[in-house]
């Protein structure tokens, strides 16, 4: 029930979630802290998976900078749109596949056949079912070759809990707001869809296991979570936030910091 909600929620959301990222300055420090963790951490050339990659805006990047990249989502008409984005971008042949699939079954592709995987935005978020989201984990590393980096990003408790008290805080006497805060779950019937929300720690013990090392942690929106007008307003002086990004980039692995964040990221390599 919940992954056809996500899937409904997705298909109604198609050019918003491809517009997201590029919105304002705040939504693009996602984006940009991001790309910064995988410049850091891809290899310099190869096949990499995009799992759970929406409409596709880190397969484009990526692509664009000579990666063979493979997208998977399983909402169809993200792929559609995807697909013509990738056309534009005139990148269609760094993109093999365009594939519609789950990331808690990747039995199509062989083990060890994907020199990167990445899974951004929040699709782990998108399964309630613990032992799901464990199989998910399996499944993007089982794909990934030894020694390649798997870098994973998911929405935040701590972060989820700050944006209901500073929009929304009529919500805070509704049952879903006790449930959100105890479990970490809302079921999707009414508002946004159905998602897990992360403490830093329960992310970290869902990635500790024989098979991968975990490299480290980002908050993606920083020490800037839950300021969109300040920072939007910052980016327009060029010097400042020129600044401001030294002293994100500074900051934004630290824990407190991780903990805040509306994004977590996440950084292993398979051993």
């Amino acid at each position: 029930m919940s992954e056809q909600r996500v899937k409904n929620y997705y298909t109604g959301q198609v050019r918003r979630e491809w517009r997201r990222l590029v919105r304002d300055a705040y939504h693009h420090l996602e984006f940009e802290t991001t790309l910064h963790f995988l410049e850091k951490y891809l290899p310099k050339h190869g096949r990499i998976l995009d799992a759970g990659g929406g409409p596709g805006r880190y397969t484009i990047e990526l692509a664009k900078r000579g990666y063979e990249i493979v997208l998977l989502d399983m909402t169809l008409a993200n792929l559609e749109f995807a697909q013509r984005q990738i056309k534009r971008a005139r990148v269609q042949d760094n993109v093999a596949e365009i594939v519609e699939g789950s990331i808690v079954d990747l039995s199509r592709f062989p083990s060890n056949s994907f020199d990167a995987v990445i899974c951004l935005g929040g699709p782990l978020s998108h399964i309630l079912d613990r032992r799901k989201r464990a199989q998910a984990i399996s499944e993007l590393t089982r794909v990934a070759k030894k020694g390649a980096p798997i870098l994973v990003s998911v929405m935040s408790r701590l972060g989820l809990l700050v944006v209901v008290l500073s929009l929304f805080p009529h919500e805070i006497e509704l049952p879903q707001f006790k449930r959100a805060r105890d479990r970490g779950d809302i079921d999707g019937t009414t508002g946004f869809t159905a998602c897990h929300f992360f403490f830093p720690e329960e992310l970290r013990q869902a990635f500790t296991n024989k098979r991968l090392k975990i490299l480290g942690m980002a908050g993606l929106e920083g020490l800037g979570s839950h300021h969109r007008k300040e920072i939007n307003q910052l980016a327009k002086n060029p010097k400042r936030w020129k600044i401001w990004l030294a002293t994100h980039f500074q900051t934004c692995a630290h824990p407190t910091v991780v903990g805040i964040s509306e994004h977590i990221l996440i950084v292993c390599r398979k051993t």
